[in-house]
């Protein structure tokens, strides 16, 4: 006798994937708690100064008005001038150190020469030093140069620094040599070599540089403010912190100070964040 075994059709195996939110939840969280400072900046921008205080706030702007940005603007008739002074010193700025910091950052990278160890690790170690300390001899070598109340006494100090000079050789070093070496024997000098090949492969950490000293530059204030007394020469963060009164504050006006003096950074970031996350991505994957 023949048993015939039957067989029931086999089914397609539906695979579920399961979405952990944890992460995604954590994120969103974060997300708010990050970007919740510059929306109240602009929520108070917008209210109106018999509401600003007003207790419980207002989380939504319900009397949302441009009266702040009209006063502002009436008030403080130096503030375009402000604002030029910042962009003129945080663009000037931002340009030499990605020129000085990229060519100083290929040198050690690429460059052999006696001591280049030393001195490139005497050189981090300046970054120990508190910024303080040098303010007395900056405003010394400053006055004497007779820079003061000049927009060049805030760009000089600040032509290059440590951290981009010390970001842009860990990058370079990741480059490929053998690149460098075909330039030369095609006939490119060093500065060529520098400019068509080390200065395109290193945008995404140009980029990311670019943004730290663009942020950093345009908050400035310490520095701008002992060096600088006349109002006319005043960057953003200084102009912007003398709309406080003696005995009251204008708390409306000085919001909608910040909201304006905020908007160049955001403009700028979004610019330069292809570079930014391109280099963060790629320094995760050398990693």
């Amino acid at each position: 006798m023949a048993f015939k075994l039957e067989t029931s059709p086999s089914r397609p195996v539906r695979m579920r994937r399961r979405v952990n939110l944890l992460p995604w939840i954590i994120l969103a969280i974060t997300t708010c708690i990050s970007l919740w400072p510059m929306y109240w900046l602009f929520v108070t921008a917008l209210t109106p100064t018999t509401f600003t205080l007003k207790t419980p706030p207002d989380f939504i702007p319900l009397h949302a008005s441009l009266s702040n940005f009209q006063r502002l603007l009436g008030q403080a008739s130096q503030y375009w001038s402000w604002a030029t002074n910042s962009i003129v010193v945080a663009g000037c700025i931002t340009i030499f150190h990605i020129f000085f910091d990229t060519l100083a950052g290929y040198s050690f990278a690429k460059k052999t020469f006696p001591g280049r160890n030393l001195f490139f690790w005497l050189i981090v170690a300046t970054m120990m030093v508190p910024a303080y300390v040098t303010l007395v001899p900056m405003y010394l070598v400053t006055r004497n140069l007779h820079l003061l109340n000049t927009l060049w006494a805030v760009i000089l100090p600040g032509l290059a620094n440590v951290f981009g000079i010390f970001l842009m050789r860990q990058y370079i070093q990741t480059l490929p040599s053998e690149l460098l070496d075909a330039a030369r024997i095609d006939g490119c000098g060093e500065l060529r070599v520098f400019w068509h090949i080390i200065l395109p492969l290193s945008k995404p950490a140009i980029g990311a540089l670019a943004i730290f000293t663009f942020v950093r530059h345009w908050n400035d204030f310490l520095w701008p403010l002992i060096v600088l007394t006349d109002s006319t020469a005043y960057t953003l963060p200084v102009g912007v912190a003398g709309l406080q009164g003696e005995f009251s504050t204008d708390y409306g006006i000085i919001f909608a100070g910040a909201a304006l003096a905020a908007l160049p950074m955001i403009i700028f970031f979004l610019i330069f964040q292809r570079y930014f996350l391109e280099g963060v991505r790629m320094g995760a994957l050398k990693g």
